[in-house]
């Protein structure tokens, strides 16, 4: 074990933003300067085993330096290694490890700035190129080209990060450069973000069951929340309690919908059954796939569905902890988030008596910092747990041996939130609803070339034309890609697929987690696919030979083909082929066993290189 710490020493601003977090050192040992403690350290060591059970509070102190000063000094480091008693070098690989942190100096503000999928074909590159040219060196800002933000309904998109205490930030979106630079400058002054439901173009609709909420209540007040059905699902769980809870989310078909679609109460039903304890409940809110932003607009909109569904999940399972991990690019959900958890622990719907039921739980959030491999539920525990998000080998499973080595239920937010109509409409009204394989609704992230960009609800079986009709597609339209980066592209002449798991099986391609980008035919698609190949290569966690070489492998080809034609081209594309079939078939997670998919099926469907 590397235990070595160097001479740096932290700067006083540092030092308060890991005490703020982790209470002041009681001993030399963890950090206090000596000439205090000399007497006591003298005779006995603190920290140890309770200092090393702290590790999980790693990636809250390099946030809380980041966060403060705007990067990650050696000195800081050090500091917090010895407050978690974790080696420095472990501590460097995990500051490392995420896109959102620095080790090197840089200016306290950050504008980030989306150049994937939809960003791409609005301009983003542009957008970077003007914005590159009004701040130059000497501005006070770094300027970083981002992947997908998750504000894809409103690209091209900026968010600028201003360390302090606090730490202030404003989004621009859609950005225009005069905008960004406002933003970056003087985040305070930043015109306000629309409001959640501006991005559902059917908000207030009778029909919406998921997104019924969204525009129509006060997502600070829970009063509100209440008025309009809020904790009638919590209290009919109590009613039935957590076997019944179990029974309705089976009868009712509910799948997961990050795309894995696994049933969502086989799983709970696992996770139950354990004997081993603690269990935990863990809420993947990670969604950094590019062109997926449901989950961002049901936190921002609805933020008090996701604390009672996280609860009735907890309390079906066995679990009174429960970890909400929240992609670090969502500020104003980490703020929505944080309201709503602090006035339902207030009110007694969180904490040790569960609206007087005798059932303690209670919500933590954990903030991610950019890597699109947490959003793999393993990577994800790792994360927490302050280890590098790499994924674990599976078997054992998480429901045996998942966050802390401890069972644990894992679901995205559109998961969770599915829970409280079923409790309150009831297992076969909800089953009803969109096919016997593929039940109840489904939102659809819909962007690129549509007239009206948003999140779309629509029960499963409804067909992508008719999705499309109703965010009115543009004349000229090329492709679409379904599922996002790990997706597939169909033609505009496949209008007729199902929108359900098995329909988008049986033609060749995958829904995933509901993303529908629509490309017209000024979008140049070999530029696409080396944007996809780029973010696949910069988002592998590189601990599988097959996903750390394959991306490049990659990416290099599709450089080549870019420039070459005929014979050559050819070639590339046969090595495309066989580097494509080893990462699908021996990566040990699902990116890289994805990182091919769009690039084959706009190879085979839309003939991308003739």
């Amino acid at each position: 074990m590397d235990l070595h710490f160097g001479d740096s020493k932290p700067t006083d601003d540092e030092r308060a933003a890991v005490d703020a977090l982790l209470g002041p050192p009681e001993s030399s040992w963890e950090g206090a300067a000596r000439d205090e403690m000399r007497a006591a350290d003298l005779r006995w060591a603190k920290g140890g085993r309770a200092a090393r059970d702290r590790r999980d509070l790693l990636l809250p102190g390099l946030h809380a330096i980041n966060d403060r000063i705007g990067w990650i000094s050696e000195g800081a480091l050090d500091y917090l290694c010895r407050r978690l008693t974790v080696p420095p070098s472990e501590a460097y690989g995990v500051a490392t490890f995420y896109a959102m942190f620095s080790v090197k100096p840089r200016p306290a503000t950050v504008l980030h700035v989306c150049t994937d999928l939809a960003c791409a074909a609005a301009g983003a590159n542009e957008l970077c190129a003007g914005i590159e040219a009004r701040l130059g060196l000497g501005s006070g800002v770094s300027v970083e080209r981002s992947p997908c933000l998750g504000l894809c309904e409103r690209a091209p998109a900026a968010l600028a990060i201003k360390a302090g205490d606090p730490v202030r930030t404003a989004v621009s979106a859609p950005a225009t450069v005069h905008d960004a630079v406002l933003a970056a400058s003087t985040p305070d002054s930043a015109p306000e973000e629309p409001s959640a439901a501006m991005a559902v173009p059917q908000a207030g609709g009778d029909a919406l069951v998921l997104l019924k909420r969204v525009g129509v209540v006060d997502p600070t007040s829970l009063d509100d929340y209440r008025a309009h059905g809020g904790y009638s699902a919590l209290r009919r769980a109590f009613e039935l309690g957590p076997a019944g809870v179990i029974r309705e989310v089976t009868d009712s078909g509910l799948v997961g919908r990050g795309g894995a679609a696994f049933p969502t109460g086989r799983k709970w039903q696992a996770t139950a059954s354990q004997p081993d304890h603690p269990h935990y409940l863990v809420c993947n809110a990670d969604e950094s796939e590019p062109g997926t932003f449901k989950d961002r607009v049901l936190m921002e909109g609805d933020p008090y569905a996701l604390v009672e569904a996280m609860t009735i999940a907890a309390y079906a399972t066995g679990a009174h902890k429960g970890y909400l991990y929240l992609r670090g690019e969502y500020p104003r959900a980490l703020a929505r988030l944080e309201h709503a958890i602090a006035q339902a622990r207030a009110r007694g719907f969180l904490g040790d008596d569960v609206l007087g039921q005798g059932y303690a739980f209670d919500i933590e959030i954990r903030r991610g910092a950019g890597a699109y491999i947490c959003g793999e539920e393993t990577a994800l525990f790792n994360s927490i747990e302050g280890y590098r998000g790499e994924p674990r080998s599976k078997p054992p499973f998480p429901v045996e041996k998942g966050l802390f080595g401890k069972p644990t239920v894992e679901n995205n937010v559109e998961t969770l939130v599915n829970v409280l109509p079923i409790l309150t409409m009831g297992a076969p009204a909800y089953a009803a609803i969109g096919t016997e394989r593929s039940t109840g609704p489904k939102l659809f992230c819909v962007s690129g070339s549509v007239a009206r960009p948003g999140i779309y609800e629509l029960p499963f079986g409804a067909t992508l034309g008719e999705l499309l009709e109703l965010a009115g597609v543009r004349e000229g339209l090329r492709a679409v890609l379904l599922g996002g980066a790990a997706g597939g592209f169909v033609r505009p002449d496949e209008m007729d697929i199902p929108l359900t798991f098995e329909g988008t099986r049986e033609a060749g391609t995958t829904l995933g987690s509901g993303v529908v980008l629509a490309f017209d035919d000024t979008v140049p698609l070999p530029r696409l696919l080396l944007r996809i190949a780029e973010f696949f290569r910069d988002e592998s966690c590189g601990q599988c030979v097959p996903c750390r070489v394959g991306t490049v492998r990659q990416e290099e080809a599709l450089h080549r083909i870019a420039e070459r034609t005929g014979a050559a081209a050819a070639d590339d594309i046969a090595l495309l082929r066989e580097v494509g079939r080893a990462m699908r078939d021996a990566s040990i997670c699902g990116l890289g066993q994805t990182a091919w998919n769009a690039v084959e099926s706009a190879i085979d469907r839309l003939g991308a290189y003739e």
